[in-house]
């Protein structure tokens, strides 16, 4: 489904060039630019969600790349966000994350991944949007504790939940292009086709 937000959108000459450039490709990469041109509403924020969180955080390097990306794509897919799953996927195999592991996203367990990915897979999994009971017990936590340390745990959760809160928000402001299988579609949505 496309995005048909109510908010005002910034035609592309009236934005700033970092933003004209992300314009640029979002226009390549998914034949829409809804959420740049909403953003383009308050430049400030479209830069702290660019800088502050993806630089700063998804990117700093603190916890490997590929592991972030493959979380990412985890949450996009199970949010149903068509949106996100076209640039997360692109995102994935620019960092190195094979295609046969987006391939077994659904069944991680028994794809191809180390224990390390396999349990922040399911950590992912506790955190999505789909499960509003989920939760850090003791035995998960155990198991990603062999491979990740308590710092390393906090900010994956931060990540997690900024990710997360983002998709709700893309959803609820209806900003981008959702999958049909997208849990999160507007009432009567998707019922002409028997979705």
């Amino acid at each position: 489904m496309t995005p048909d937000t109510p908010l005002n959108r910034v035609p592309r000459e009236q934005l700033p060039p970092d933003m004209q450039r992300a314009w640029d490709a979002s226009m390549a990469l998914h034949g829409d630019t809804t959420f740049v041109e909403v953003a383009g509403n308050h430049p400030t924020m479209w830069q702290w969600y660019r800088e502050a969180f993806y630089q700063q955080v998804f990117y700093s390097g603190r916890l490997e790349r590929r592991l972030v990306e493959l979380v990412r794509l985890r949450l996009a897919n199970v949010h149903g966000c068509a949106f996100c799953n076209r640039a997360d996927t692109a995102a994935a195999l620019e960092a190195g994350v094979p295609q046969a592991q987006i391939d077994a996203l659904d069944d991680y367990e028994n794809g191809p991944f180390s224990d390390a990915e396999k349990s922040a897979l399911a950590l992912a999994d506790e955190m999505a949007l789909t499960n509003p009971r989920g939760m850090l017990d003791r035995a998960l936590y155990a198991r990603c504790r062999v491979h990740f340390s308590d710092a390393q745990l906090f900010e994956l959760g931060m990540i997690m939940a900024v990710l997360c809160g983002m998709a709700k928000f893309i959803f609820a402001f209806d900003l981008v292009e959702k999958m049909p299988s997208c849990p999160f579609l507007p009432a009567g949505a998707g019922q002409a086709s028997g979705v």
